[in-house]
């Protein structure tokens, strides 16, 4: 299993920016794709964005493609999401992810990760 702690929430203005981080530690962290998932009040989970394990391959949601950047610094062990241009229906718990099966391929549906973060909370008004 891998341990992975978010930060870097809060709130934010419509059209302002934040970025998240997600620090992993317990396994060779550059091995496996990561991800990022976000749930509001009341919805289910919905996929954000995944990234490979160089980083040379990027998968987003529709609803934040350019708006939205997934990156990785393997030698730091961290995933970060940087989010721009954010409006009120961004506003969510955000959940780092891994998926501790592959390195390469990357998937929206959350039952394929293996590992989730507690989560950080990005609150977005009008």
């Amino acid at each position: 299993q891998v341990q992975l702690v978010e930060s870097g929430g809060g709130p934010v203005q419509a059209g302002g920016s934040l970025r998240l981080s997600c620090a992993a530690s317990g396994r060779t962290f550059s091995r496996y794709v990561m991800g990022w998932f976000r749930q509001a009040p009341g919805k289910e989970r919905e996929f954000v964005a995944a990234i490979n394990w160089s980083g040379g391959s990027t998968y987003y949601a529709d609803s934040v493609k350019g708006r939205f950047t997934i990156s990785r610094d393997n030698a730091k062990n961290s995933v970060y999401l940087q989010m721009n241009s954010l409006k009120p229906e961004d506003t969510a718990v955000y959940y780092c992810a891994a998926d501790l099966k592959r390195s390469v391929y990357l998937t929206r549906y959350d039952a394929e990760y293996d590992s989730w973060g507690q989560g950080t909370q990005v609150t977005v008004s009008s």
